[in-house]
């Protein structure tokens, strides 16, 4: 019956049917909606009643008719004209900005960038207090990527090795291929335990040697030329005194001019040794130069040893070390004894395992240290004494345990995985935190540092290197080494701006930093860089990075593609903070590069670059403003003044910027220029730089009626966008108040709100995450998703739709804007769409006979469509949800005589 009531009723314009409240002159074509309604008066209606009462003969009111036809046609076009998007200004053919791509591209840089980072900042005394004992934890970045001095490695160090080592997986294959070969090339990144590995095996394999030199010795790769010099050495202690000695080799590869060794000089090192009765591993750092090596017969890649093993081995033993501090000298349950510390000990690896290679972890009938618990009395060689001692340190060690998983803790950490030296900083610190000795706060603050200690390390003395003298052995490339030396260091930059994003967009920036860096380090050379020589996976492991299949934005479509992060969540903001903090020379060259970021068409490059620019901009305000902020504001760029803009909303973030913020936000509001002034509304729209609602609302109305309203579309995207928020019911009450305003400025920006309210979808406008009520209807047009989530707002919804549905000069944009919220209903496959906003508001905005007229007109003339028509079916559903059932059996009854 519904079905039959909206044909018949449809088969005759609504302005025939006796039940329409205010009848027209004359017919009418049924393609013009009907006019006039009963909520307060139909503004397009005035013109015609003045028109009539004005006429003073056919001919006069004939001109007056036509002058004002024409002049209500002009008031629909600019009507028409301030609803399209207004940063598609200019752009020219790059296009408008995907406001959804760039909504989702700022969420996920500002979750990137967690605030509570933002000052991170790394205090040597601190880190050093944090010692204990004679521990040696390196973190020196100075010292990162040189090799230490040559000689034999002193048995203590050797010994302490030993009982503190854990083993990476495939540790047994590295030991087995050492001692089948004589020679390994082992290459890790830098800080992921290699060396210790490598001296760790070649305790191992020369446990039977015999020379007086030291079993295991360092060589200088800066005296002898590297593999070759080594082959030397090795052959020069034939004699006897060196037979069955381990050599250990760091060779430095990212220095500029240097040349991995041929296979050749391999063979030759491997030949000598076995001649000696010697071992050797070379240790080098992943990277394109080193990939032919660990290709070769020689060459191994060193796995990261577990972190949550080597936190539970260092824990453990601070813990005994500080309850044998206060049990006093001697063997006790609680420390290691004299002999211990003296000689192998249980443990250590002890008699029996020095007699041949261990297997696996260290453990059971070898002597292994457990991987929990402690060692009884009889396995550490003294009185067992405690059966309470133990019972005390197997509880301590759960305990801290628990600590090192604790939320805030490992947020605090904000690694995913923990390199050796990171481990036992971590130990030290819970230890002493267990001990009394910090405090829970200073405890955060020493886990927060460890990111800040890994980023010193990575761009600390960077290009010392270009100083360096060439190695004059005739191999020296010629041509400048800048870029080569740069590119771990760009991108590790690039991917602190942009992770989260695909991999080809870092590397594509990571290029155009390199780029930069090397002009401005060596400005009289042309940089230059082999086209062939990227190695994704090099850039991963020396970037502490990961990358994993997800969504990227094209085109404003998400397809599959690969995505790259950092291994943590603490070290973007650590970067961010060394390169602008410590080295003030660098930021000339970032904020070059982060403009050429700003012009980048994809948001999830210049969006993400924005957020970035902001939380730089926080760490030195004035600097920031004055080279990334004002500049880009005043660009005549739509895409760089929304750059400036979400920096500017960045910086809003944190209360110790926010007033400052809004000060020059509220002054561009005001004396501005008209592309400041563009800037502020934007700034506006994401509703953290302005004292309340209310005061957004009184800024972004200050920007559009100015100038006989040529910003005004700005303006209404960000009145639009503040809906979002709590306050959303304030910034309908300003619609409503704006409307009914005497200025005509005023009621444009009303009604191009409304109906941009209609056809802007929540993913457009929103921050919040998927989970959230409007985040769940992210396809939705915002203003049935308000109506579904908010009921109270209904009415209000419905009656500011009503007065641009019923004023002349918005009559046709509302009416466009309220077919599409008709046709979501239907779009897509499955589910009930947007059905339960409609069911929200229809029956609100068609409460009386005229209000249903016009929903048939345009009913009708959605069937009509010749590129869309409506179903019959879709038609008489979304009627059935527009008009209650009791309504709809009198209309049926009428119908039907």
């Amino acid at each position: 019956m519904a079905d039959e009531a909206v044909a018949e009723r449809s088969a005759e314009p609504a302005s025939q049917n006796p039940q329409s409240p205010q009848k027209p002159q004359g017919s009418r074509s049924p393609e013009a909606p009907p006019r006039g309604g009963a909520r307060g008066g139909d503004r397009g209606d005035e013109h015609a009643q003045g028109e009539a009462e004005s006429s003073d003969g056919p001919e006069a009111g004939d001109d007056e008719a036509t002058e004002r036809a024409k002049e209500r046609e002009r008031a629909a076009d600019r009507i028409k004209d301030l609803t399209r998007d207004p940063l598609a200004e200019e752009d020219g053919e790059d296009g408008p900005t995907d406001l959804a791509a760039a909504a989702r591209a700022r969420r996920a840089g500002r979750k990137l960038l967690t605030s509570g980072r933002d000052f991170t900042s790394f205090d040597r005394s601190r880190i050093g207090h944090a010692h204990i004992g004679d521990i040696n934890v390196s973190l020196d970045a100075r010292r990162s990527g040189v090799a230490m001095r040559g000689g034999p490695v002193p048995e203590e160090e050797l010994r302490r090795l030993r009982r503190a080592h854990v083993e990476p997986a495939g540790y047994v294959r590295l030991r087995r291929a050492l001692e089948s070969r004589r020679l390994l090339v082992l290459g890790g990144a830098p800080g992921t335990g290699r060396t210790s590995t490598a001296l760790a095996l070649l305790d191992e394999v020369t446990r039977d040697g015999t020379g007086d030199g030291g079993r295991v010795r360092r060589v200088d790769p800066h005296q002898g030329e590297g593999v070759r010099g080594l082959v030397g050495e090795v052959h020069g202690a034939e004699g006897g005194e060196r037979r069955g000695t381990g050599y250990l080799l760091e060779l430095a590869l990212d220095r500029p001019g240097t040349l991995p060794p041929d296979e050749m000089d391999l063979d030759q090192l491997a030949s000598t040794l076995a001649e000696g009765d010697a071992y050797a591993v070379v240790v080098v750092s992943v990277g394109s130069a080193a990939n032919p090596l660990l290709a070769g017969r020689y060459g191994m890649v060193c796995p990261p040893a577990p972190s949550r093993e080597l936190v539970t081995v260092r824990l453990r033993e601070r813990l005994e070390e500080a309850r044998g501090g206060a049990e006093g000298a001697g063997p006790s349950a609680g420390a290691r004894g004299g002999a211990e510390r003296g000689g192998p000990s249980a443990g250590a690896r002890g008699g029996a395992e020095r007699g041949g290679p261990s297997t696996g972890t260290r453990g059971g009938a070898e002597g292994a240290r457990p991987s929990t618990g402690t060692r009884d009395g009889a396995e550490r060689g003294g009185p067992s004494t405690g059966d309470r001692s133990g019972a005390e340190g197997a509880r301590s060690l759960e305990h801290a345990a628990r600590l090192a998983e604790d939320p805030e803790v490992t947020e605090a950490v904000g690694l995913d995985d923990l390199r050796p030296a990171e481990a036992e900083l971590l130990a030290s610190l819970l230890a002493e935190h267990l001990l009394g000795s910090l405090t829970r706060e200073e405890l955060l603050a020493g886990c927060r540092s460890i990111a800040a200690v890994q980023a010193h390390e990575w761009f600390a003395g960077v290009d010392r290197a270009l100083a360096a003298p060439p190695s004059g052995d005739g191999r020296t490339p010629v041509r400048s080494a800048t870029a080569a030396l740069f590119h771990p260091v760009a991108f590790r930059i690039a991917l602190a701006v942009l992770g989260g994003g695909s991999h080809s967009a870092v590397s594509a920036a990571a290029h155009l930093l390199t780029w930069e860096l090397s002009v401005q380090s060596d400005p009289d050379s042309t940089p230059s860089r082999p086209l062939f020589c990227d190695d994704p996976e090099s850039d991963r492991a020396l970037s502490r990075a990961r990358s994993d299949d997800g969504a990227i934005d094209v085109a404003g479509a998400e397809v599959t593609g690969r995505l790259i992060f950092y291994r943590g969540s603490a070290l973007p903001a650590a970067v961010l903070a060394e390169i602008w903090d410590r080295h003030f020379p660098v930021r000339a060259p970032v904020v070059r590069w982060l403009r050429l970021l700003a012009d980048d068409p994809r948001p999830q490059v210049s969006v993400r670059a924005a957020v970035a620019a902001g939380e730089l901009s926080v760490r030195d305000f004035e600097y920031g403003f004055g080279e990334l902020v004002r500049p880009l504001a005043e660009a005549s760029s739509p895409r760089r003044r929304v750059f400036a803009a979400t920096a500017l909303d960045q910086v809003a973030g944190h209360a110790s910027h926010r007033k400052a913020v809004r000060k020059v936000v509220d002054d561009w509001s005001r004396y501005g220029t008209a592309s400041l002034r563009w800037t502020a509304a934007m700034t506006l729209g994401h509703g953290r730089a302005a004292d309340s609602v209310d005061a957004a609302l009184d800024a972004l109305a200050r920007i559009g009626v100015r100038d006989q309203g040529r910003q005004l579309a700005v303006a209404s995207l960000n009145v639009v966008r503040l809906l979002t928020l709590p306050e959303c019911a304030t910034v309908l009450r300003r619609l409503g108040q704006w409307a009914e305003h005497r200025r005509e400025e005023y009621q444009d920006l009303a009604l191009v709100t409304i109906v941009r309210l209609a056809t802007t979808g929540v993913d457009e406008v929103l921050d919040d995450e998927p989970g959230t009520p409007l985040g769940d209807r992210g396809d939705w047009p915002l203003l049935l998703a308000l109506a579904a989530t908010r009921p109270e707002l209904t009415g209000t919804l419905a009656d500011l739709l009503w007065t641009a549905l019923n004023t002349a000069r918005s009559r046709d944009v509302a009416f466009d804007a309220l077919e599409t919220l008709l046709r979501s209903a239907s779009r897509g496959e499955g589910g009930e769409r947007t059905r339960p906003g409609l069911a929200a508001l229809l029956p609100a905005l068609t409460s009386d006979e005229h209000d249903r007229q016009q929903l048939e007109w345009l009913l009708r003339r959605m069937m009509r469509d010749q590129d869309r028509p409506l179903t019959t079916e879709q038609a008489s559903a979304l009627w059935r949800l527009a008009v209650p059932a009791r309504q709809r059996r009198s209309d049926e009854e009428e119908s039907h005589g």
